[in-house]
């Protein structure tokens, strides 16, 4: 499996997906003594039976990519199906988001404010806003690789951009922008927690306070006032433009009031 690793690695994947796709791969291995056609049809069965369609489809995608490496002449497999709800559930709102966002600001609480709002101005994975430094921010932008090395922008608006240049003057190009106890930048459960904490500070609801929630919410803004779906979609780093109409979805709360206002027949 080692040399598995180093064609995944070699073709831009990270290491966390590295090891999630050997892992898929020694198991496959484990339960296929041959590889063929049949084998591979029930070994995605029993996968599909054992569990939820998201990790399904994740051991497959790893599975088929194991198979490219191989070169495998037969089959590829299929993923499973997954049934999207219409509606979005557990999702900051703009009112939620504007109540952190002016606690935030009276306590002088600037490291909070800047994630929050970064989160919420840039579309950033969490993963990604960690490797944010004082460079990217007097740039104006960060360019990442993302998977099979696709150049994506990661915009930093204008505003956003002198406040935080005004607030971390004595920094230099290489610090990262939030970093954590040790001075390194801080961990993704570090944002995770101190997202919770600022939630339960400012009575709003913990469940929708995390990070790719702030994700939401920076896709459904930009549609509203930039209806180019392919150009949030580069925004966003999404491959498909299918993928991006998921963020677009009301939430439960939203679809009851839209109903409510429009029928009155």
């Amino acid at each position: 499996m080692e040399q598995f690793a180093s064609y995944l690695l070699f073709r831009g994947f990270s290491k966390k997906t590295v090891d999630s796709y050997t892992f898929a791969a020694r198991q496959l291995r484990s339960r296929c003594q041959y590889l063929t056609d049949q084998s591979l049809l029930e070994h995605k069965e029993w996968l599909v039976a054992s569990f939820a369609p998201k990790t399904a489809n994740n051991r497959i995608g790893a599975i088929n990519a194991y198979l490219d490496y191989l070169g495998y002449e037969g089959l590829r497999l299929k993923g499973v199906r997954v049934q999207q709800k219409p509606f979005l559930d557990k999702v900051i709102s703009n009112e939620q988001y504007g109540i952190i966002r002016r606690g935030l600001e009276r306590d002088g609480d600037w490291y909070w404010n800047l994630v929050v709002r970064y989160l919420a101005c840039t579309g950033a994975r969490v993963s990604e806003l960690r490797k944010f430094t004082i460079a990217h921010v007097r740039n104006g932008y960060m360019d990442i690789l993302s998977k099979g090395q696709k150049l994506r922008r990661i915009w930093i608006p204008r505003e956003l951009q002198d406040h935080t240049l005004e607030l971390c003057l004595s920094k230099s190009g290489d610090d990262p922008l939030f970093p954590g106890p040790s001075g390194d930048a801080i961990s993704q459960r570090g944002i995770a927690l101190g997202l919770k904490r600022i939630a339960v500070r400012y009575g709003v609801d913990p469940d929708v306070v995390y990070p790719h929630s702030f994700r939401h919410l920076f896709a459904k803004n930009f549609i509203a006032r930039d209806p180019d779906i392919a150009f949030l979609a580069d925004l966003m780093g999404h491959e498909s433009i299918e993928t991006t109409r998921i963020y677009l979805r009301r939430t439960a709360s939203e679809q009851r009031a839209a109903v409510d206002r429009t029928i009155d027949w």
